[in-house]
Order: C-alpha cells, then structure tokens, then sequence
C-alpha cells in the first residue's frame, strides 16, 4: 500500500516492522545505513542477527563506524577520553588501528576491493590479531553475502593521522563502495526500504547521491 505513514504516531515503529517484513517477502532490498554510534554503543550483536536472518541486504557507515568496528573486533573495546587526549595531541594515535586499517585498506585496493572487503580479507587473514572476530559487523556481512560499505569523509578519521595513510587508497576503496552502495539503491525501483539511524549527514546524503543516479538511468524509483 501507498498510503502515507504519521511517523510519529505510536505505532509508527510497528509499521515500519511490517513494512521492511514486506518488502523482504517480496525479495526487496533493505538498506541499513548508520553512524558509529550505532556501533560504540554496543549494538553490533543486533545488526549481525538481522544480517543472518536475512533481514538486511546491505549495511553501510561511515569511516567511524568501521573503526568502531574493527576494534571491537581487536580489542573488544573501542573509544577513548576525547578531552582529556586532545590536550597533548595523543587523541586518535593509536598505533595497532591507525596501521593495521590502512594496511588492510591498502592491500585490498591493489587487489581491486573496495573498503568494507578490504577490512574483511585483513581480518581474515591474520585472525590471531582479532580474538572477537566474531562479533565484527562487517565480517558477518562478508560472511552472509551482504555488501558492508564505508563512505569516507578524508581527514575526519583517526586512521586518516597515521604516517602510513595513502589518501589516494582511502579515496579508491570508498568509491568502489559507493559504486556499491549505487547498485543496491538501483535494486529498490519496485521497492524497498532505506533505514537510516545515526547518521545525520553522510547516509542520507549518499542515498539521495546514489537515488538520484538511479533516477537519472531511467529507473523508476517511487
């Protein structure tokens, strides 16, 4: 049905529930986009379970949200004291993070990956360094054949103040996923729902990018 939603109604939430269970009856796609928020707080469990049961078709974030993500899957912890850093300039030097992401950002594009399968062909290929492996959102991603992609802002990134950064590897592996990101939308021109939850720039900015290139092709996206 066409009929509009009152989003903020109550029972708005169950309307979206049965939406996105329509919508996956129907074969259609439902893209996840999200802030790393969703991930430092602890909810990555939540995303995997839906990945698994075949809930989400395409899971995409922001720069923060892989590095969240990736030492969650290092460590099992992530963040740190942002004021109290930042007063002696230690804020985001992480030696581990800063070198192993971009190393892993850096191998992937030579082999022709983009961001999201070049963090997973690193971590599964030096899985002692990640005893929570498991728990990691994009491997599960990878795991089940859903596309995980970053969509990077250059110089907003703890990753992007390592001596070791190649801006021009960062840039290449987030335009594959963007080329990605392109081809799930494209999949939405006879449905689909778009969920978008702690992102208030980036996501919904790169869905309108990415809507509007389905549109201009010829698709008709309602």
């Amino acid at each position: 049905e066409d009929k509009p939603v009152n989003w903020h109604a109550p029972d708005a939430f169950y309307e979206l529930v049965d939406r996105v269970f329509l919508m996956r009856k129907q074969g259609k796609p439902v893209i996840w986009s999200m802030g790393a928020h969703v991930i430092k707080n602890g909810l990555s469990r939540y995303i995997i379970e839906l990945v698994k049961e075949g809930i989400i078709t395409h899971v995409s974030g922001n720069g923060a949200t892989s590095i969240h993500d990736f030492e969650l899957a290092f460590i099992g912890e992530t963040s740190e004291d942002v004021a109290r850093s930042i007063e002696d300039g230690s804020f985001g030097m992480w030696e581990e993070t800063g070198r192993y992401m971009n190393e892993a950002i850096g191998q992937g594009v030579g082999k022709g990956l983009g961001y999201g399968e070049s963090l997973y062909a690193y971590l599964s290929a030096h899985p002692e360094r990640f005893p929570h492996y498991d728990d990691c959102v994009f491997v599960q991603c990878q795991r089940y054949g859903v596309p995980y992609t970053c969509h990077i802002s250059i110089g907003t990134d703890i990753i992007h103040q390592h001596p070791t950064v190649d801006f021009e590897a960062l840039g290449t592996a987030s335009g594959r996923d963007f080329e990605s990101m392109c081809r799930s939308v494209s999949q939405m021109n006879e449905g689909g729902v778009f969920l978008n939850f702690g992102s208030a720039i980036s996501g919904p900015e790169i869905f309108l990018k990415a809507l509007s290139l389905s549109r201009n092709v010829g698709l008709n996206m309602a």
